[in-house]
């Protein structure tokens, strides 16, 4: 499995090798040896896995949770295809107020890894999309607030082509400047500390096994 950095800090791309013959094919978006070498944390706790069908249009995000809890993310696209956005709203981050985009689909079946604390949106591009999420933490409808994903300061590539399909909470989703000067963002060095220690938990759990 290949590893790229993204342009957020801690953020990751992660192409698994496809096996195609002439019954169809097999892979593993998730290998958890791969994750480990790339990001250095020790394992990744599964809490909950989610998933998402979208119409070609639907804008989801930008979501976030909040720290504490904190939870981070491992997603990826087995039907359809989106433009799948990590958005760095820590406050304190190197790279506080940067995102990355990725096309996900069944084609490559690239998966992106979302830190603790950052926030994710994604596009419909295909006619019915699938987004399948690993979390490290149970969803808590309380625990989860959300960022205009189009916010002209942040300036996400939400693509003009397609109709933009919005849920009325996001449609009045507070800007990032908005939502930092209302105390609602996560801080940077606490999200790390978070992740670090999820991860310590899950690779105690799996040595006591």
């Amino acid at each position: 499995m290949e590893a790229r950095k993204l342009a957020v800090d801690g953020a990751f791309e992660f192409t698994p090798r496809v096996f195609p013959d002439d019954r169809g094919l097999f892979v593993s978006p998730f290998q958890e040896a791969g994750f480990a070498e790339a990001t250095g944390l020790a394992a990744f706790r599964v809490a909950q896995s989610n998933h998402s069908r979208s119409r070609r249009g639907v804008v989801r995000g930008v979501h976030f949770t909040t720290t504490p809890p904190g939870t981070a993310k491992y997603v990826y696209c087995p039907q359809g295809e989106v433009l799948d956005i990590v958005v760095d709203i820590r406050v304190g981050s190197p790279t506080f107020g940067q995102w990355d985009a990725v096309r996900l689909n069944p084609l490559t079946f690239k998966a992106l890894y979302f830190p603790v604390g950052v926030g994710h949106a994604f596009v419909g591009l295909g006619e019915e999309s699938v987004v399948s999420y690993l979390l490290t933490s149970p969803y808590v409808a309380e625990h989860e607030l959300a960022i205009s994903v189009l916010d002209p300061e942040l300036g996400l590539p939400v693509p003009q082509d397609v109709p933009r399909i919005v849920s009325d909470r996001d449609g009045v989703a507070p800007t990032l400047a908005e939502a930092r000067d209302a105390g609602l963002l996560p801080v940077y060095a606490e999200c790390l500390a978070l992740e670090q220690a999820a991860a310590r938990a899950a690779q105690s759990l799996k040595d006591s096994a």
